[in-house]
């Protein structure tokens, strides 16, 4: 079960979203509410909320979406008892909330719009509300014996075990042949042997690792092998000596200077200190 969430603004329109009967919408979950329609249940909404003026986006919007087999043989009760069991692991106590399912798409979906405001005028703090979302919805599945985002994941891959070896044997020849001195001369080894090696840039501009792309496939350096994570693609490209005596923060690739972030930089340094003590106690 896949679950996401984030403050909004737009309250009228979102439960409007939620009721839509096109989508095959049936209440689940209502809580400290008798709305009959969406206008009634924003009135309720903005009754709570004007206690509070201070907070600008003042409705929690979540999505809980239980795989397509475990959706199939989810009954109305269970679908209520994932809200409840969702709101208690988020801790957000007695407000005013409505769920709705959807049955529109191949796989069942829960639309739960929670009030930030509780009924002391006090607003929810969403800090990391992303992160939380993905664990409540992984504990919540857990409790109820359904499949969550990391089982998935991990069947995926391993159904797709024999692209990500043959792109780990490409890797492995291209590292010991070819010998690559920097990021650009690795991209183009594994480019010429068939897998698309992309920079994985955030929106500030640091690079953070890889993805690679084979036979219609992409998989993050680290989901094909651990060896092929960023911080040990660095140290198997660059050496351990090279990145302990350099000012080891900017890479070139392809003609452009590239900063790397700082989390990647000290995961590098830790692995190339780590091999460096190794290899001491060896000799």
């Amino acid at each position: 079960m896949i679950g996401i969430g984030h403050s909004i603004r737009d309250t009228s329109g979102s439960i409007a979203y939620g009721w839509n009967k096109d989508k095959g919408a049936e209440v689940v979950l209502r809580q400290n509410l008798v709305g009959e329609n969406p206008m009634e249940l924003t009135r309720e909404f903005r009754f709570v909320q004007s206690q509070n003026s201070n907070c600008y986006k003042n409705t929690l919007s979540f999505v809980l979406s239980p795989t397509i087999e475990d959706g199939k043989k989810l009954s109305l009760k269970d679908l209520k008892e994932i809200c409840w069991r969702f709101m208690e692991q988020m801790k957000l106590g007695d407000r005013q909330g409505i769920g709705f399912v959807h049955r529109d798409k191949a796989h069942r979906h829960i639309h739960l719009y929670v009030n930030r405001i509780d009924f002391r005028g006090n607003a929810y703090n969403n800090s990391f509300m992303s992160r939380r979302c993905q664990l409540a919805a992984e504990q919540v599945a857990k409790q109820m014996n359904l499949k969550t985002v990391r089982a998935v994941t991990q069947d995926k891959l391993q159904a797709l075990s024999p692209v990500r070896n043959a792109i780990k044997q490409k890797h492995d020849l291209i590292i010991k042949n070819r010998r690559p001195k920097n990021f650009d001369q690795y991209i183009k080894a594994m480019k010429q042997n068939g897998v698309t090696a992309v920079p994985s840039i955030n929106k500030a501009g640091y690079l953070q690792g890889f993805r690679f792309i084979y036979k219609g496939h992409s998989f993050k350096g680290s989901a094909v092998h651990p060896e092929m994570s960023a911080g040990n693609l660095a140290l198997q490209i660059y050496g351990s000596n090279r990145i302990r005596t350099r000012h080891f923060s900017h890479v070139k690739i392809l003609d452009k200077i590239i900063p790397i972030t700082p989390k990647l930089i000290v995961s590098i340094a830790k692995k190339a200190m780590k091999r460096c003590l190794d290899v001491g106690i060896e000799i």
